[in-house]
């Protein structure tokens, strides 16, 4: 069994950063991919950044250049460093873990596990 714990959302003004922090409560972290996805209110949740067991990053088309995911397998710990935030970046942002199984990284399929989610709000 897995757990992961959010933290470092909250409210910000357009054009400036978060950093978002997963931290995972799991005997062996190194054999897993983490991920981050999102939801905003009414929409699908959606598939933001992967950080493969190997180190490998995986971004969304409409992150890409703005967000840097990174892993610490000492810490356990996964992060998301947003930049450039937009009002559209707003959203309930969640971390998952699942083993890595080789691809697929952008599909919730390949998570079994989530965490409770960490509110980002940004302002224009």
């Amino acid at each position: 069994q897995v757990q992961l714990v959010e933290s470092g959302g909250g409210l910000v003004q357009a054009e400036t950063s978060l950093r978002l922090s997963c931290a995972a409560s799991v005997r062996t972290f190194s054999g897993y991919v983490v991920g981050w996805f999102r939801q905003a209110p009414g929409k699908e949740r959606e598939f933001v950044a992967a950080i493969t067991s190997y180190g490998a990053a995986i971004y969304a088309d409409s992150v890409k250049g703005r967000f840097a995911i990174s892993r610490d397998n000492a810490k356990k710990s996964v992060y998301l460093q947003t930049n450039s935030l937009k009002p559209g970046d707003t959203a309930i942002y969640y971390c998952a873990a699942g083993i890595d199984s080789g691809g697929n990284y952008d599909t919730r399929a390949q998570y079994n596990y989530w965490g409770q989610g960490t509110q980002v709000t940004v302002s224009s």
